[in-house]
């Protein structure tokens, strides 16, 4: 069954269709270490963030996948709110 969404605009639109799950919440990762001496799988995980550059910022949906990949490089990145 279709919900109906409700008339409203702009921010508040945004945060009731985070909240009922329509949309998924961003996050941006920084990379502030750099990747020369990390293994060769923390390389490709940062390649696969998009990460390639010291200083680089990316923006990504907050997903586990995407969450379970920074833990994995907690040490090479940061996130930026």
């Amino acid at each position: 069954m279709q919900e109906w969404l409700p008339r409203i605009e702009g921010l508040v639109l945004k945060k009731y269709l985070e909240d009922k799950g329509y949309i998924m919440s961003t996050i941006k990762i920084k990379q502030v270490k750099s990747r020369i001496d990390a293994p060769a799988n923390q390389r490709k995980i940062l390649d696969a963030l998009g990460l390639r550059k010291l200083n680089r910022v990316v923006e990504h949906e907050e997903t586990p996948s995407i969450i379970g990949m920074v833990n994995k490089v907690k040490h090479l990145v940061i996130i930026v709110k």
